[in-house]
């Protein structure tokens, strides 16, 4: 089995770390435009199954020459090449895990393309969107009858530092896309978007962390996937105390806003403007950080009034040298293509993660992200 993975920067040298240690993967493709990114990304993963490859990935066609004899791939790239790499991926008749989770009604639009190449997509699998989602979807399953699914998640700095308590471990750019953009959710049954940086709510979690915020953020594929089978579903991202007030205070004033400014002039948006200010202020003290996570779905099991909690503080790994954030989320994705090559995983058409891991698969993927180092801690509360 030949598996390629889609850039090479954090999360991609991981996901190609832990596909190398799969027994049945003959051979992993690590690609990327930067030949530097990927002799640091073979320095790290130290297999004889790894080669790199420097190759474009700007348009479809770059990136189904990629894929022409790959069996799978997983896309490790920016929000922009997600559309992008699926189609490339469904003209190549090569199966994708995509870490991205927007623009889901745009991919599920390819749903009937990939079923007539016989691929499967699945989009936004990560940690969140990703392990949010199919532990929703599982709490969900377990009911009678769900009244509500909430998935809160955050990446947030193991030493927080004045004034934002924040650290950015990817790109800010998507962070402040996932501040400014309307936040879809469930609500009676029915889709609806809400407006970004509201529903403020406390939130405490096992030390070393203690009390948080956190806003509802977008809800990605679960909103359109888990609609009908409960009455109201969020998803929330969690930030230090004080974080979330700030960040709304920018907005309030248009320090987001996308509309170009003259100024002395020269002219630029205001976003840009902000990125370029935060940015230094948001580099963290180390690169030690924290991820949160917390599912609940509550309703009716047996006639009684049940809630589920799944549960995981996670700190960096220094066995791996790599943050939370990189091994929460590579660790989905490269078990996901691991159960496609080996055919654990045979549906085809654009399948979100939480479609896929409930009932049976629930507990072997559970206990195969264990053996990896993801540890999620589950609750169940009954009142009669």
């Amino acid at each position: 089995m030949h598996i390629v993975i889609l850039g090479t920067g954090m999360i991609g040298t991981t996901v190609v770390c832990e596909i190398a240690k799969f027994n049945g993967i003959d051979t992993v493709t690590a690609v990327d435009v930067r030949q530097e990114s990927i002799d640091k990304c073979l320095e790290i993963a130290n297999s004889p199954k790894v080669v790199g490859k420097v190759a474009s990935l700007e348009t479809e066609q770059d990136m189904a020459q990629v894929l022409m004899d790959a069996d799978v791939a997983v896309a490790c790239l920016p929000h922009s090449l997600s559309l992008i790499a699926i189609k490339a991926a469904i003209a190549s008749k090569c199966h994708l895990v995509d870490l991205v989770g927007s623009r889901f009604n745009e991919k599920r639009a390819l749903h009937k393309e990939a079923q007539a190449a016989g691929v499967i997509i699945v989009p936004g699998c990560g940690v969140a969107p990703g392990i949010t989602n199919f532990l929703a979807a599982q709490g969900i399953e377990m009911l009678d009858e769900a009244e509500e699914a909430v998935m809160m998640c955050g990446g947030i700095p193991r030493h927080p530092i004045p004034p934002l308590w924040y650290q950015v471990v990817f790109r800010l750019e998507s962070v402040l896309g996932l501040y400014t953009k309307p936040a879809l959710a469930v609500e009676n049954g029915e889709l609806v978007q809400l407006l970004p940086l509201t529903g403020l709510e406390k939130i405490t979690f096992p030390e070393p962390v203690g009390v948080c915020e956190s806003v509802i953020t977008d809800a990605h594929s679960t909103a359109y996937i888990l609609k009908d089978k409960v009455k109201h579903l969020y998803e929330r991202t969690v930030r230090y105390p004080g974080h979330w007030g700030k960040m709304n205070v920018l907005s309030e004033l248009g320090f987001f806003d996308n509309d170009a400014i003259s100024v002395d002039g020269m002219t630029i948006t205001p976003r840009v403007f902000t990125e370029k200010i935060l940015a230094p202020k948001m580099l963290g003290r180390s690169n030690e950080d924290i991820t949160v996570l917390r599912v609940e779905v509550r309703g009716m099991k047996d006639k009684k009034a049940t809630k589920y909690t799944w549960q995981m503080v996670d700190l960096y790994d220094h066995g791996r040298n790599i943050t939370s954030m990189a091994k929460t989320t590579a660790i989905p994705a490269a078990l996901m293509a691991k159960w496609i090559a080996l055919k654990t995983i045979t549906e085809t058409g654009v399948a979100p993660i939480e479609s896929l891991i409930v009932r049976e698969r629930f507990q072997p993927f559970i206990e195969e992200m264990s053996r990896l180092g993801i540890n999620i801690n589950f609750n169940e509360e009954v009142n009669a």
